[in-house]
């Protein structure tokens, strides 16, 4: 579990190394990268057991590179490696008239490893160290096109958005550390039920959770960073912003749901912030005219939708948010990479101008 979450950042050092001798050529070769990872994961969960690793990292504060493969990590795994092999493949073509195409491919390989990092964690620390991961190189990703001032200014507020949930995150997961005595979740899964639920800091710890899951997922009224982020490159938006790095909240929801759920503030609270996020991004999609903005309120749409259902939190909804997760990546990552197409062909993503794109872009 180590290799696969460094993976990424092994890749990404040595294509900063060798970045002056790299040609075209070489890019759609990385997608084997993803692949490979892919095919590991999806070996280890046909197996059917639970997988643990663990290294000491600083014992002195109960912090350890742990890891765990259960079903969530390998439903997230399979997605962010299975879309990122698309997307490596996609760029290849897509980002080769871009001067930095290196620096591209590094920092999609770090986040790659980041997101694989934070799915696999089991010490909580660990996992918030991968999750601030995540902010940081999708800052560099969405700011890709950095003379354009329009694309600082997302990715300056996509990073202080998320940023700033990340540091209520922490404080969460210290308290959690300290009313359960450890940064091990899988140890909080073998203690008594109500360990944190009955506990006089439970209030805190929920808002302080669901604030950095709310600003990562972009749900309201910490929405508006998701569509500005829309500045950056099509295979970004693909990979990002609808595929991994928005579900990294709704992933901490699912994580946090054995031991913050069975009680009526989480419940409520996930059912109103994902009902009306829902309501709001479905709402502003039918009013938006540029294709990029219409994904990015529909996928604002569906996280509410995803929160919605883990605030349900019975079998059925839990199951309906797993299988609609998987959907959602799929259809909404094709949807992007079709975007970029009709941009790339046509100079435009505003769908007023696109009548008869049936007739010009007609294959011969």
């Amino acid at each position: 579990m180590l290799l696969v979450s460094l993976a990424g950042f092994l890749l990404a050092f040595f294509i900063f190394l060798l970045s002056r001798w790299l040609k075209a050529g070489v890019w759609p070769w990385l997608s084997l990268v993803p692949a490979t990872l892919f095919g590991y994961l999806l070996h280890l969960g046909l197996s059917g057991e639970e997988i643990r690793e663990q290294w000491e990292w600083v014992p002195s504060l109960d912090v350890a590179l742990s890891f765990r493969l259960d079903g969530l990590a390998l439903l997230f795994g399979l997605v962010i490696t299975g879309v990122g092999t698309l997307v490596y493949l996609y760029s290849a073509n897509y980002m080769k008239s871009y001067v930095h195409v290196a620096r591209f491919y590094a920092f999609l390989s770090m986040f790659m490893g980041a997101m694989l990092g934070m799915a696999l964690s089991d010490n909580v620390i660990t996992l918030f160290i991968f999750w601030e991961l995540t902010s940081i190189t999708s800052f560099f990703l969405i700011g890709f096109n950095h003379e354009d001032s329009a694309s600082r200014k997302s990715a300056l507020v996509a990073l202080g958005i998320t940023g700033g949930g990340g540091l209520f995150l922490l404080a969460g997961l210290v308290l959690m550390g300290y009313v359960g005595g450890t940064y091990t979740f899988s140890e909080w899964l073998n203690a008594d039920a109500g360990l944190f639920t009955d506990h006089a800091l439970y209030p805190l710890i929920l808002v302080f959770v669901l604030v950095g899951a709310f600003t990562k997922s972009a749900q309201f009224p910490f929405h508006f960073w998701l569509p500005g982020a829309m500045k950056a490159p099509t295979p970004v938006s693909t990979y990002l912003h609808s595929a991994t790095m928005v579900k990294a909240g709704v992933f901490l929801l699912a994580r946090m749901s054995p031991v913050l759920a069975g009680h009526e503030a989480w419940t409520f609270s996930l059912m109103l912030v994902g009902g009306i996020t829902m309501l709001y991004g479905a709402y502003h999609s039918v009013f938006r005219d540029d294709l990029k903005g219409i994904l990015a309120y529909s996928t604002v749409s569906a996280l509410g939708i995803l929160v919605f259902l883990l605030g349900i939190g019975s079998p059925y909804a839990v199951t309906a948010a797993g299988t609609f997760l998987v959907v959602h990546a799929l259809y909404k990552a094709a949807l992007f990479l079709i975007t970029g197409i009709i941009d790339k062909k046509t100079g435009t993503r505003e769908v007023s101008k696109l009548a008869g794109l049936r007739l010009v872009m007609a294959p011969v």
